[in-house]
């Protein structure tokens, strides 16, 4: 059984210490590859130095993450573009709209991830999405572009209206540990049955979204990909199907979405 984690924050400082070490467990669970997810300029360009560190089984994503689109500016899209020449950067993003937090103001928002949306569609990238409480404005940005690259809506935790809303629009979608979680994702194992089978990616949003089912915890809570089979059971169960099976499913839709880059065997 192989699986690929679709979005890890490998660059995070708690990985620091022992990536290694995290990289041979993950293998040894058989996650097959890694996609390490760009949140910055400065993160894009680490995440694209552990894909390189690590070639075959890491790989990057290059993209500014709402939070800081205050930070975005005339040098951003083009310090992108270069990092995308890179056959280990399999994705623009991570991008999109966050109207929880609010760290950035929205004008600025969606300024930036429109700019993305339009880089990924220049590069014929795919996009890499995030969405959280935005749903709305999110649709509008994507909406303005005739005609989308591939794109996942990473770590979906919407409702039924706003899972469909973006299968209409063609997204794939990335569920992670929060299917694991009784008081806050109860919900998904419902709508997990909604996502086309060839639409349906797995991650683990490492250090984040430790499964809060797993016994015994990790330590510090720290997520990591090693975990990422243990939300492909979650969602197994969901859909009623076995393991095996979801695990062929998914892997066969991140190598169809990310290209022929994923080349482990």
């Amino acid at each position: 059984m192989q699986l690929v984690d679709i979005g890890a924050n490998l660059t995070h400082p708690a990985f620091h210490g022992d990536l290694p070490e995290v990289l041979a467990r993950a293998s040894a669970e058989g996650v097959a590859a890694i996609i390490v997810t760009g949140t910055s300029v400065a993160e894009s360009v680490n995440a694209l130095k552990a894909a390189n560190t690590h070639p075959q089984t890491v790989y990057a994503t290059a993209g500014v993450h709402p939070h800081h689109a205050s930070a975005c500016d005339a040098s951003t899209i083009p310090a992108l573009r270069v990092l995308a020449q890179h056959p280990q950067v399999v994705a623009i993003g991570e991008c999109g709209l966050d109207f929880n937090r609010n760290y950035s103001p929205h004008p600025d928002q969606e300024k930036w991830f429109a700019a993305q949306v339009e880089l990924a569609c220049e590069i014929k990238k795919p996009l890499f999405l995030h969405s959280r409480d935005a749903k709305d404005k999110f649709i509008e940005v994507l909406k303005q572009f005739k005609t989308l690259p591939r794109a996942v809506a990473h770590c979906f935790t919407g409702d039924k209206a706003e899972l469909h809303a973006y299968l209409e629009l063609g997204l794939h979608i990335g569920i992670t540990g929060w299917i694991c979680d009784e008081r806050r994702g109860a919900h998904l194992a419902a709508l997990v049955r909604d996502v086309p089978p060839d639409r349906l990616m797995l991650e683990t949003d490492s250090p984040y979204l430790t499964p809060r089912d797993m016994r015994p915890q990790p330590k510090a809570r720290r997520n990591e990909p090693a975990h990422l089979p243990h939300i492909l059971r979650a969602v197994a169960r969901a859909l009623g199907k076995p393991a095996e099976r979801v695990a062929e499913e998914t892997t066969r839709n991140a190598r169809a979405f990310f290209g022929p880059q994923l080349s482990f065997t």
